[in-house]
């Protein structure tokens, strides 16, 4: 098995992997992501604990691989974004992001991960949400949407 598939074999296996871990979890449900973001309520911690989990799990391996490997399996270096600033622009993505988060329930992966129940909210969700992010790209002009990344590697990588 060549590179491209061998990249696009592991990606199906981590995405599917994935969606199987956000329905397991429970997160695929709004009621869950609206638990977790009523505070001054019936606040249900329980999001804090997935991300918490998958983000100690994440920090594990990946920094553990960069210390035993000079390079990912499938690519030339290990990526980190190259722009680490905080800026309006960010601040405005990710409060258009927590609204549409707030109101709906759904976060795009697990709205993804629900596609397959056939909710007519789940769907109508995801389709509204690829046409705001094809309007989001053509208000930013110059922008092709991907991000500049850095490669780092065994050496580079701290703790």
């Amino acid at each position: 098995m060549n590179h491209p598939r061998r990249r696009t074999a592991i990606a199906a296996l981590s995405g599917g992997l994935f969606g199987v871990g956000l329905v397991v979890s429970g997160m695929t449900r709004p009621d869950k992501v609206v638990g977790f973001l009523d505070v001054g309520g019936d606040w249900d911690p329980s999001l804090a604990f997935v991300m918490g989990g998958a983000a100690a799990v994440y920090v594990a391996v990946h920094w553990g691989l960069a210390r035993v490997r000079s390079r990912p399996v499938f690519a030339s270096a290990f990526r980190l974004p190259a722009r680490t600033s905080i800026d309006a622009q960010l601040g405005l993505g990710a409060s258009l992001f927590g609204i549409g988060w707030g109101l709906s329930g759904y976060c795009p992966g697990p709205a993804l991960a629900s596609i397959g129940t056939g909710s007519t909210d789940v769907l109508v969700f995801v389709a509204t949400m690829l046409v705001g992010m094809v309007l989001g790209a053509r208000l930013r002009p110059g922008r092709t949407g991907g991000s500049k990344q850095r490669g780092i590697t065994a050496s580079s990588a701290g703790p």
